[in-house]
């Protein structure tokens, strides 16, 4: 069973059909949307400040979600996948959004909708990623637009899959 643990008085609410993985960790001031799902050793750490997940993100394994004690709440929207070893910090992630394995994005940047973060990249401080694009890079820098074509192929793909792939693990 996950670890879901209050702090300061909060604890981690969830919306429905949620799958937490065995080794997933959710503290604090989390509210989380439907159809979300949060992998193994993925850590959603609400307790210096608020996180607020929409549905159908899916949080993949070794990813982090954190913030900033006063300063730097995490907002993600709806359909977003942060892939594995991601780290996703006091941070907005509009709709429709993926971050991408290895990927760091820091305080205060805004990834807007439709937004793709390549494998490794680091968006830093207060960067704003355009709507439609993907960013890659240390420092992450737009490299191209993404199509709706490749969108829909790519990011919703992927957060599609992840509700499916949950209900295999609740049926195990």
């Amino acid at each position: 069973m996950a670890l879901i643990k209050s702090v300061r008085g909060f604890t981690p609410v969830f919306g429905k059909n949620i799958y937490l993985a065995e080794t997933a960790t959710v503290i604090g001031e989390v509210t989380m949307g439907d159809d979300c799902s949060v992998w193994f050793n993925a850590v959603v750490r609400g307790d210096v400040n608020w996180i607020r997940i929409g549905n159908k993100v899916n949080i993949q394994d070794g990813a982090i979600i954190h913030c900033t004690y006063q300063k730097a709440a995490t907002t993600i929207g709806n359909n977003v996948s942060v892939g594995h070893n991601a780290i996703v910090h006091g941070c907005t992630l509009e709709d429709n959004v993926l971050v991408g394995m290895g990927a760091i994005v820091m305080d205060h940047a805004v990834i807007e909708k439709n937004s793709l973060i390549a494998a490794g990249s680091v968006v830093l401080e207060n960067t704003r990623v355009e709507s439609g694009t993907i960013y890659a890079g240390v420092p992450a820098k737009k490299v191209k637009e993404i199509s709706p074509e490749h969108f829909e192929q790519i990011n919703m793909r992927i957060a599609n899959n992840y509700v499916m792939y949950s209900e295999w693990f609740k049926q195990v």
